[in-house]
């Protein structure tokens, strides 16, 4: 592979990517110019917050594989490059990273936007990953199994509803058994999200690409609300997050996260 050296150009992390990698990705900074374009597919150009650190993830990896070969000019990143690299990422260890074909598909889905990003910001002239093509995979069956009622009774059963982190989790789970609703969306809500309409309590669900959704809630589920919204004394901050922190370890309570669920 031809490269030529170059240095990093000095550039401020966005705080929204701090932390997410052990260093920054040398390849797509080789000066001011493309560095602001790179942070900016990030903070400007992806919404999500799951997404962008995963996307950033990706582009770090890109960029230690391609130093690790001597390829540390972005100019010369080439449709084989990226192909090897998918190629590498599939591969079982200790020849390849060992990651499933979706996480692959992931990390090439994520190398095409950027790509496009940088040629529509003239930092490239061509999208080196736009002919690369991922791995085939076609789910025939979800992965995720559904609880039939007993399962769900014998869980919902094991929850200590003695404590305020009891009643917490007990409403969340019966948010996302009753609901079907995806652990983010649900993590998202706010206590104005459980809301009355005639006689019965219904939630609202900010999905993905800032859309909405309602669904009404079965009486169980309503005496789960009710119960840990009067326990952590919520009701009145309708603009707070509806699954909290209990600020134990911290002194302050904040918006549970996926790691916390």
């Amino acid at each position: 592979m031809s490269s030529q050296s170059v240095q990093i150009i000095p550039y401020k992390e966005p705080r929204a990517l701090a932390g997410l990698a052990a260093k920054l990705p040398a390849l797509f900074l080789p000066d001011e110019k493309a560095a602001e374009r790179f942070f900016g597919f990030f903070t400007a150009n992806i919404r999500n917050a799951n997404t962008r650190r995963a996307y950033f993830k990706a582009a770090c990896r890109f960029s230690e594989w391609c130093e690790g070969r001597g390829l540390s000019n972005l100019a010369y990143v080439k449709p084989p490059h990226v192909a090897a690299y998918i190629e590498w990422l599939g591969a079982p260890a200790p020849k390849g990273a060992g990651l499933s074909k979706p996480t692959v598909k992931q990390h090439l889905a994520a190398l095409r936007m950027l790509f496009d990003w940088l040629v529509v910001g003239h930092v490239l002239d061509v999208n080196p990953a736009h002919a690369v093509r991922g791995p085939k995979h076609v789910t025939k069956k979800g992965r995720t199994p559904v609880l039939d009622r007993e399962e769900a009774r014998s869980l919902l059963a094991v929850i200590d509803t003695a404590t305020l982190t009891g009643l917490r989790d007990r409403a969340l789970i019966g948010v996302m058994i009753f609901t079907f609703v995806r652990v983010g969306a649900v993590l998202q809500m706010n206590v104005g999200d459980y809301f009355s309409q005639g006689r019965r309590g219904w939630l609202r669900f900010h999905e993905k690409g800032g859309k909405e959704h309602e669904a009404p809630c079965i009486p169980k589920l309503e005496v789960f609300l009710d119960e840990y919204i009067a326990a952590a004394g919520i009701a009145a901050d309708v603009d707070g997050p509806l699954f909290r922190t209990t600020g134990r370890s911290t002194g302050t309570t904040h918006r549970m996260a996926q790691q916390d669920a």
